[in-house]
């Protein structure tokens, strides 16, 4: 069933507002008498003229909307400048109500319009379905229908108007949360290599679990890519590198490594280079984002280690990656582990804590209990010494000096990182990334 309907009236010239009142008026009287209890939430979407006072510009779609005692405390006209601020109004309603399934009447003319603003600004976590604002309205229109495949017409042109159009709205919000914030290790040479780990400050993403510099987007979060990429935007402006020359891996929580220049592999947890000016990545959200500079070869690298990529080795295979391609020796190789979950919070089954047991038993605590506390921590930095990391490149959590450390615990620190563990399903992502300065 269809939780909330969006009526777009953006388009609509002032010399039309009289005649719709009779079409809006019939397709709120059938979301009125055909929807279950409770009925959905309704945003009728209006353009705001340049110099208009709101008020004066509602006059008109008042007689339509009085009339609708149901739906009076779940109706709202959003008035806006643009389509994309007007719909990403909508879209922080939509979420802070957590509604997902979305009925769009809107007039014919615009529906491939619509279409390219809602694949900006949405992910499938949302469904839509469409109707034509001239079309009568029976009660079977408010079930969701089945998502449709239709081929999009718009020209090629329009579509980057309209991501334009986006991006320039998204620019123009105010950063949440405080400001931006990058993390930054005193082991990495900064005359050779740019680098930092991010925290959850100075971005526009508004969701709580997502608030507010989120990195990541994927098909089951509220964080549309564009969003991401506004953040990225920020960081890439606030760090000093070129969002356009920027690689993140494409995690897979296994230990593949991709060599940039070469074949990209499907999906990989950890990325080398030793070209200068492009900036690689590793995200986070309680996985380690682990970072590598080799100073004396100029090759650096990242990877991502949550507990299964640790039990793989993926730190290890970057490193033997940066090895085998750049010819660094593992003695000049330095190792950073940024903000990941630490052995106070993080669990896992005991028979997952068995093989971190294996590594060492300092890697496990209450190891008798069904989910003993690990700290893939330690059993990464295991791993690299015997490798042939020496101990004095890496660091971790244990360093002594806590004005330098930066390996803070995700779930202990709300205010500063994402969690998973702490967070559920609908997590932020900060990120881990390196480059080799011109």
């Amino acid at each position: 069933m269809v939780e909330a309907v969006l009526i777009d009236l953006f388009s609509l010239p002032a010399s039309l507002q009289s005649n719709i009142q009779g079409e809006l008026y019939k397709k709120l009287e059938t979301v009125e008498k055909c929807s279950s209890i409770p009925a959905p939430f309704v945003y009728v979407m209006c353009c705001q003229q340049q110099g208009c006072e709101r008020n004066d510009e509602q006059e008109f779609l008042l007689p339509a909307l009085r009339d609708f005692q149901s739906l009076k405390k779940r109706l709202e006209v959003v008035h806006a400048l643009t389509t994309a601020a007007a719909l990403y109004t909508i879209k922080q309603s939509l979420d802070e109500k957590d509604l997902s399934i979305i009925k769009v009447i809107l007039p014919a003319l615009r529906k491939d319009l619509m279409k390219v603003y809602i694949d900006h600004l949405f992910t499938p976590v949302y469904k839509f379905e469409f109707e034509d604002l001239q079309v009568a309205a029976d009660c079977k229109s408010l079930q969701i229908a089945e998502p449709q495949s239709e081929e999009q017409t718009l020209p090629t042109q329009d579509m980057e108007l309209i991501q334009s159009e986006i991006q320039m709205y998204l620019e123009s919000l105010p950063s949440l949360k405080g400001e931006l914030t990058i993390l930054r290790s005193p082991l990495i040479p900064d005359d050779i290599f740019l680098h930092g780990f991010t925290t959850r400050t100075g971005g526009i993403s508004y969701i709580p679990t997502l608030s507010s510099c989120n990195l990541f987007s994927s098909s089951k979060r509220r964080d549309p890519q564009i969003v991401v990429k506004e953040n990225l935007r920020r960081l890439a402006n606030a760090a000093g590198f070129n969002p356009e020359t920027f690689h993140r891996v494409k995690t897979d929580h296994a230990n593949a490594v991709c060599v940039l220049g070469k074949t990209e592999p499907d999906s990989y947890d950890g990325i080398v280079t030793n070209q200068k000016g492009v900036t690689i990545a590793a995200p986070g959200a309680d996985c380690i984002p682990v970072l590598f500079a080799d100073p004396v070869r100029k090759a650096c690298g990242a990877a991502h280690s949550g507990w299964k990529g640790t039990l793989l080795g993926v730190s290890m295979a970057t490193v033997n990656a940066m090895v085998s391609e750049y010819g660094c020796n593992v003695k000049d190789i330095l190792v950073v582990l940024g903000p990941s979950v630490g052995p106070c919070c993080y669990k896992l089954p005991q028979e997952s804590a068995e093989e971190f047991h294996r590594i060492d038993p300092k890697c496990v605590r209450l190891f008798d209990s069904a989910s003993p506390y690990i700290d893939i921590r330690r059993a990464t930095r295991i791993l690299l010494e015997s490798g042939g990391i020496l101990p004095e490149n890496i660091q971790d959590d244990s360093v002594t000096d806590q004005k330098q450390n930066i390996t803070f615990c995700t779930a202990c620190h709300p205010d500063k990182f994402y969690s998973h563990f702490r967070d559920g399903t609908n997590f932020g992502t900060q990120i881990g990334f390196i480059s080799i300065k011109d």
